[in-house]
């Protein structure tokens, strides 16, 4: 059955439908989450929210977007608020920082390691740098270079305008760039 028809049922009370809409997304929506929020409790909270957003809410989903791009924007918000709930976390302001486009933190990425355990130790430092990116721009990221989702996608999910995503987007692979370059220079 397509999507389309899934939704319309389950827009008509039919759970059967429903149920197959979550466990179609069940498995992205905690992938998602649990990208954002970087915890295993937190990202099945936000995907239960999220699920009970989406019941709450699916009469109200017009079709003009993807049923996963309207999902995407329901755990970012999700998300957004429990970030705002946790502010005694830091985060670091990507929007005062200068030294992000200094030429002398662009990477060679010629010289990045390929092997097996080489990639876990930079994956690894890859996670602790993209952990530090405030919710905000760690959503943008990982929704363009994670998610693949286009620009124009990424702007209607968080419901920014695309000047703000591409803002948002080169600042935070900046900041990236800065933090795998510092790493790898110790």
């Amino acid at each position: 059955m397509e999507e389309t028809e899934l939704i319309a049922l389950a827009q008509a009370g039919d759970k059967k439908a429903l149920a197959k809409l979550v466990k179609n997304y069940e498995q992205t929506i905690y992938n998602f989450a649990f990208k954002i929020c970087r915890n295993k409790n937190k990202a099945e909270h936000i995907m239960q929210e999220t699920f009970y957003s989406m019941v709450k809410s699916l009469h109200q989903f017009d079709g003009n977007s993807k049923l996963s791009t309207w999902l995407y924007r329901i755990v970012s918000n999700h998300c957004l608020m429990l970030a705002r709930k946790l502010k005694n976390r830091s985060f670091v302001s990507l929007d005062d920082d200068d030294s992000l486009y200094d030429e002398k933190y662009t990477a060679d990425w010629n010289t990045l390691p390929y092997k097996s355990t080489e990639n876990e130790e930079l994956k690894a430092i890859l996670d602790k740098a993209i952990e530090k990116l405030s919710p905000e721009y760690r959503m943008i990221f990982l929704l363009r270079d994670v998610e693949g989702l286009s620009t124009e996608e990424t702007a209607q999910t968080t419901e920014l305008s695309i000047a703000a995503v591409k803002s948002r987007l080169h600042r935070a692979r900046a900041f990236l760039r800065n933090e795998l370059n510092r790493a790898f220079q110790k």
